[in-house]
């Protein structure tokens, strides 16, 4: 029989697991987002481990290689002339040694009277990491039998050696250069040009391939926004596949929208067709009251049948021109003040955009209409920001509480004792202006005005 886990073990594990994925969502945070930077960290990190592990091993293997057998050849040399001193006659020593010292080993040799030598150096950080603080000594303490003394830090570019012969003190000055690997840097020199290099090499080549991704996100971006973008597919044969992919969509998209408005077009002139033919027949009847109710009525279906179909068709067909905002609303207002109450326009910067300027002035028109129904004034409010324009349309009216806020964005939805009552309408003005918002991009929000009312605030992206 199979022991199961006790319940401990499991809470362990579950918690294991827990901290596990709290990491993961940590680093996830912490890495870019862009599918460009994610790409580049792909590429350098693993360069930048192996580049890293490779002059690890360089570093403790070959360079402390050579510094010891470099080590080992000046231990030598030095245990040579102590043995030579001892092999001399009394007084001839002295210029020998510091001959011979000169011109076979590289050193600046002298006889110091004898003495203690001096005490041992402390140990610094960064002598610590010195790989010939190390070697040489141990060195040495292999060659001679002898007391030393080494200074291998105390003079920039000098190493010193005392050795103590007993009746004298050999002191020997040379340059750390022979005992020492001292070309490490152009190793380091050459890791690091080569990775500049391939750094380079790839971060020109992703952006070539992100280049093309990047196009058919913004091509797609534009189509959604009602712009027209020419786009030809680029790139590798899996970002071209996508492109024709997104450019068999946009056909079918676009098709469909025609054989729509076809559609609509036929069926609005049908019906206005029949609306006609009651007109007439109630235009030969008496002038009675129930002829009056009757033509009311007639009118209203009139009205209710282009809201209707406005809201069906949508204005998806106009093309998109760069246009002066602040212009356009300058002719809504015109148009609202002689029509009801008055109407005050403040617009601010550059609103010079690129939008469909009938349906843009369908969407602002229909906010103000809604608040003139419900208030005595209104406030239209146009102002550039970093990335949209906003259109803030405020009234003094009785406003929308918070909860239906929301709902009165739904088609034909209509609220019984608040402003949405579209007199004569079909509660379709809100819905079509957010439809028109939307298919540029862009987006409407009620909140409360400072006039006291409602605010319907429009944002367009640049």
């Amino acid at each position: 029989m199979i022991a199961r886990p006790s319940f401990r073990t499991l809470r362990v594990l579950a918690r294991l697991r827990d901290l596990w994925r709290q990491g993961a969502r940590g680093l996830a945070a912490m890495l870019p987002k862009g599918l460009y930077k994610r790409s580049l960290l792909i590429v350098i990190l693993p360069m930048v481990l192996l580049q890293t592990a490779v002059t690890f091993a360089f570093m403790q293997h070959h360079f402390e290689l050579v510094t010891r057998r470099l080590s080992e050849a000046v231990a030598r040399d030095v245990a040579a002339l102590a043995d030579l001193y001892r092999q001399l006659p009394p007084g001839a020593e002295d210029a020998y040694l510091s001959n011979l010292a000169a011109d076979r080993f590289r050193m600046d040799a002298t006889l110091l009277p004898a003495g203690p030598l001096p005490p041992a150096l402390p140990r610094s950080f960064f002598g610590a990491l010195d790989p010939l603080t190390r070697t040489l000594p141990t060195a040495l303490k292999t060659q001679l039998r002898q007391p030393f003394w080494v200074d291998t830090i105390g003079r920039s570019g000098l190493m010193e050696i005392r050795v103590d012969l007993g009746d004298r003190v050999l002191r020997l000055v040379t340059r750390r250069a022979i005992a020492y690997e001292a070309n490490a840097h152009i190793f380091v020199l050459w890791m690091l040009g080569a990775m500049i290099v391939l750094l380079t090499v790839a971060i020109i080549f992703l952006r070539n391939q992100i280049r093309p991704i990047l196009r058919l996100a913004r091509a797609a971006e534009d189509f959604g926004k009602g712009r027209d973008n020419a786009f030809t597919p680029h790139g590798a044969t899996e970002v071209r596949q996508a492109g024709y992919a997104f450019l068999e969509m946009k056909r079918r998209v676009e098709r469909a929208t025609e054989q729509r408005t076809a559609m609509l077009n036929g069926v609005s002139h049908d019906l206005r067709t029949i609306l006609t033919r009651f007109k007439l027949s109630l235009a030969l009847l008496d002038n009675s009251a129930d002829s009056e109710l009757l033509q009311k009525d007639v009118d209203e279906m009139g009205r209710m049948l282009e809201g209707y179909l406005a809201f069906a068709r949508g204005d998806a067909t106009e093309p998109t021109t760069r246009t002066d905002v602040g212009a356009l609303l300058e002719d809504l207002r015109a148009d609202a003040e002689r029509h009801g109450a008055p109407v005050s326009l403040d617009t601010r910067g550059d609103l010079s955009i690129r939008v469909r300027p009938t349906a843009l002035k369908r969407c602002i028109g229909n906010l103000v209409a809604n608040a003139q129904r419900h208030a005595d004034h209104v406030s239209i409010t146009a102002r550039r920001e970093a990335q949209s324009v906003s259109v803030m349309v405020d009234d003094d009216g009785d406003g929308i509480p918070p909860e239906h806020r929301e709902d009165v964005f739904r088609p034909f939805y209509r609220l019984d004792e608040a402003r949405n009552q579209d007199e004569g309408g079909a509660g379709l003005g809100l819905a079509i202006a957010r439809d028109i918002a939307r298919s540029h991009g862009g987006d409407i929000e009620l909140t409360d005005s400072p006039l006291g009312g409602l605010r319907a605030a429009v944002r367009l992206p640049v």
